[in-house]
């Protein structure tokens, strides 16, 4: 009776755990998708198509912090319970490249629209 006692217990916490693991998931992708929807509205601004490409770059580095700050701290989360053995230090790198690399394919279509305009 107890070994189907704690094996109902350990499905169900197992249930739990999955069931928080798909909603930090889920919760990681809506702060990208936040921050992605506030960079687009920047790459759209038309007085930023006066600025260089080093301009626009500097730009998009300060813009959307509390969508960045809070597309970091939602991947974050979501590492951590994904994967909880690896180093901290190694999670923040990932959410950092992520944050970079969302960055870097806005100014890369920035440069390549301005490529074309000329």
């Amino acid at each position: 009776m107890r070994v189907l006692i704690a094996a109902a217990l350990t499905m169900i916490s197992g249930g739990v755990i999955a069931s928080e693991l798909e909603d930090a998931h889920r919760q990681a992708i809506q702060g990208r998708n936040a921050y992605w929807n506030c960079l687009a509205r920047e790459y759209s601004r038309g007085s930023n198509q006066n600025m260089s490409e080093d301009d626009f770059k500097h730009e998009l580095a300060s813009v959307c912090p509390s969508e960045r700050q809070n597309f970091r701290v939602m991947l974050l989360d979501y590492l951590r319970m994904e994967y909880p053995n690896v180093d901290a230090g190694a999670h923040l790198t990932t959410a950092n490249r992520a944050v970079e690399a969302a960055q870097k394919d806005v100014l890369t279509a920035f440069a390549k629209h301005k490529e074309s305009s000329k």
